[in-house]
């Protein structure tokens, strides 16, 4: 009789330890279900806030001497690129704005300016080097188009 007592002992523990595991196994399922519930509700929020409030600008250099992450640091600086809405993103397929720039000749750069929707270019145009930095123009050139005041 001691022999039952103890298998019956030890299919109570084994039965205890799968019941809880199973406890914390469907606990586990539904924080992680209401997780991502909120995830996708974040996400939704974001976009329609996203859409009505700023437009994302995506930096592309071809040039070997100004890296596009230097551009996007002079516009982050620049106070007027934030008062017009406009974000930088790193993924180009979210962006609604691409600017370009790419070496011309020597000290010339060309920079352009492209709507994605409608993959139109909406300006552009060169630069000199000499006289202050590359970046530095562009992205005063840039907040200028945007914000209509541009003047030669």
């Amino acid at each position: 009789m001691n022999i039952r007592v103890g298998k019956f002992i030890e299919a109570s523990l084994h039965l205890r330890v799968l019941v809880f595991v199973l406890l914390t196994a469907g606990s586990i399922l539904l924080f992680a279900e209401k997780a991502a519930a909120q995830n996708v509700a974040a996400n939704e929020t974001y976009s329609r806030a996203r859409t009505t409030t700023s437009r994302r600008v995506f930096v592309r250099s071809k040039s070997l001497l100004v890296r596009g992450a230097v551009v996007e640091e002079k516009l982050l600086k620049n106070g007027e690129f934030k008062q017009l809405g406009l974000s930088i993103t790193r993924d180009e397929s979210d962006a609604d704005i691409i600017l370009e720039l790419r070496h011309d000749l020597l000290t010339m750069y060309v920079f352009t300016v492209v709507e994605v929707k409608t993959q139109t270019v909406i300006a552009g145009g060169k630069l000199s080097s000499l006289g202050g930095t590359v970046a530095d123009k562009v992205a005063k050139r840039f907040v200028k188009v945007m914000s209509g005041t541009n003047q030669p």
